[in-house]
């Protein structure tokens, strides 16, 4: 008889472990709280009161805009898994990784300054290589630094590539971004692009709090990214994510057995014997609570909803859950709004980072790379364009009022708009205007209180300093109960959707051990780095064990010793390019 898992939460955790489930056999029955959508905070919405020309054709929304960096391996895997639909509604060769699409270049734009852009794939093409030279050259007058710093940061961040695994974990871990990179007293080109700008726009963190291990490992593998031709950087879909992921995602389960039930709030968990016996499910709808069981359940929301459903009861059978709460204390903002513009706006073939905007702002032109989208339907026919902007700081005290204190939609629209023109428009060159502003859209999670303070239904994950301690693993002690969400102990270690892939292959990896399930386990990857600083690596492991109070430092032969292994290297990595150039295979 087969084994069924409850799953709590049908975000991309939830929906990422039914798959992995029915592929080896257990019935999965989810429930969702949302009333009309899948896919959690990955989704994207039909945008209230537009569909003014056609009943089924709504402006497209989003919680925020989606993006696939190279070194995600999880969640893209699981992409290849699901077949897409014909227009005869039979399954094509295609999965929804194919509608993954690549971006060109990334804009940093300033205030008063021109714009900063640099390719996604440094050495794809002489012109990039030309580009990611002249940026290198004159680094200290582009990005305004003051001599000494660029060489700084380089020094620091080498320091973080070429440290042990076990001293980022130690060390790393224990310290701020802000102090790593020691940017009290630096100018501020400095600490906005270099320190700030990558903390707030990359995980909605702040630099005075994000941890170095973190932020770090993330910041390298972005880096690795970019310099290696063999890999597509920056990956965007080429349509609505619901249209190019999670409506497909969610046919194809359901085709397997899942069993979704949509509008379904957790209430509690019932425990007998020290596991869990049955679950209560509130039904708005019906106005009716019910209870159901299974074999084994899986928790997937995320870090504050787990905290508040987790009972005393069960956090003394697990008292790792009990720290759960510490993780939610730093849960942060991090929500889209979106601009539906009556001109063709191409402000980058990529996304933008609005480096001094006050509420960190970026944003992403998302019809460039949407082919064959047709918005004359939609609304009033005259969008042409949809500027999506992510908000990752609701508190900025150096604005005109916190986002989050925010009376009024209309307000919040004004400043990140005016945020937009300041960075964007230059004397003589007028990229947008507030003329061109059809309809826009506030992600409904996003609660305005006049007078009062504005409340976020779906905060973020944020990786603070000596957070790791606080974060579960997949397996709990109580046998039956496992948690799959961003803030599960991942490889990743950073709230994103390949955490949540991975937390809930770790999940179901743990649940067939439980049944004892000779299915074969979900495959896990370890983030990649090159071999080209193994040697520096090994050096320093041996003097970390050593001495776990010990700084990062080269002797003089460990550089000897990279000089022949860095050509060594050299060699083979360029062979590596050639024969995949010349076996005609693509980056994957």
């Amino acid at each position: 008889m087969k084994k069924k898992v409850i799953i709590l939460g049908g975000g991309v955790a939830g929906m990422s472990a039914a798959h992995e489930l029915l592929e080896r056999g257990f019935d999965v029955e989810v429930f969702e709280k949302h009333k009309e959508y899948v896919g959690g905070k990955a989704r994207s919405v039909n945008v209230p009161d537009t569909n003014t020309q056609f009943p089924d054709k709504y402006l497209p929304g989003e919680h925020g805009f989606r993006f696939f960096p190279g070194f995600y391996r999880h969640v893209t895997d699981t992409m290849k898994r699901i077949p897409q639909k014909t227009k005869d509604r039979t399954y094509s060769k295609e999965t929804c990784f194919d509608n993954l699409v690549d971006t060109e270049t990334i804009k940093i734009a300033r205030y008063n300054l021109p714009p900063i852009v640099f390719p996604t794939d440094f050495i794809g093409s002489w012109a990039n290589i030309k580009m990611v030279y002249q940026l290198a050259k004159k680094h200290k007058e582009i990005l305004g630094l003051l001599p000494g710093e660029g060489m700084f940061f380089g020094k620091q961040l080498f320091s973080i590539m070429a440290s042990c695994d076990e001293r980022r974990a130690g060390q790393y871990e224990q310290i701020s971004w802000w102090d790593f990179m020691a940017a009290d007293g630096k100018s501020d080109g400095y600490q906005k692009l270099l320190v700030i700008g990558i903390t707030r726009t990359l995980v909605a963190a702040d630099a005075h709090k994000a941890s170095t291990k973190t932020d770090g490992n993330i910041i390298i593998q972005l880096l690795y990214n970019f310099i290696n031709p063999l890999i597509r950087t920056d990956r965007v879909f080429n349509a609505p994510t619901n249209e190019a992921w999670l409506d497909p995602w969610y046919d194809y389960l359901v085709s397997k057995g899942m069993v979704y039930h949509k509008h379904a709030n957790l209430k509690e968990f019932s425990i007998e014997d020290g596991k869990i016996a049955s679950v209560q499910i509130h039904l708005p709808e019906e106005k009716k609570s019910i209870h159901v069981s299974g074999d084994y359940y899986l928790l997937a929301v995320p870090a504050d909803r787990a905290d508040e459903t987790i009972s005393e009861e069960m956090k003394q059978l697990d008292p790792a859950s009990g720290k759960i709460g510490n993780l939610v204390k730093d849960m942060s903002w991090m929500t889209g709004m979106q601009f539906y513009l009556n001109k063709e706006v191409k402000i980058n073939p990529g996304h933008v980072n609005y480096a001094y905007s006050e509420w960190a702002l970026t944003s992403f032109d998302q019809v460039h790379f949407w082919k064959d989208y047709d918005l004359s339907t939609r609304y009033n026919g005259k969008v042409k364009s949809i500027l999506s902007v992510d908000i990752s700081d609701w508190s900025d005290p150096d604005s005109d009022g916190d986002a989050a204190d925010a009376d009024s939609l209309e307000h919040i629209k004004d400043q990140v708009w005016q945020q937009l023109e300041k960075s964007l428009n230059r004397p003589g060159e007028t990229v947008i205007d507030k003329s061109m502003i059809e309809f826009y859209y506030l992600d409904h999670d996003i609660i305005i209180h006049n007078g009062g303070k504005n409340f976020n239904k779906e905060r973020m994950l944020v990786n603070t300093v000596d957070s790791w301690k606080n974060r579960p693993e997949a397996t709990t002690k109580i046998p039956n109960l496992f948690l799959a969400s961003d803030y599960v102990k991942t490889y990743t270690d950073l709230a994103t959707m390949e955490a949540a892939n991975e937390a809930a292959r770790r999940a179901v990896n743990s649940i067939l051990d439980a049944s004892g399930s000779n299915a074969a386990k979900c495959k896990l990857w370890k983030l990649e780095e090159p071999a080209l600083l193994s040697p520096i690596k090994w050096y320093d492991g041996m003097r970390y064990r050593k001495d776990p109070t010990s700084s990062f430092s080269m002797p003089l032969w460990i550089k000897v010793v990279m000089i022949p292994w860095g050509i060594l290297y050299a060699i083979y990595f360029l062979l590596k390019v050639i024969i995949f150039k010349l076996s005609g295979l693509k980056p994957s």
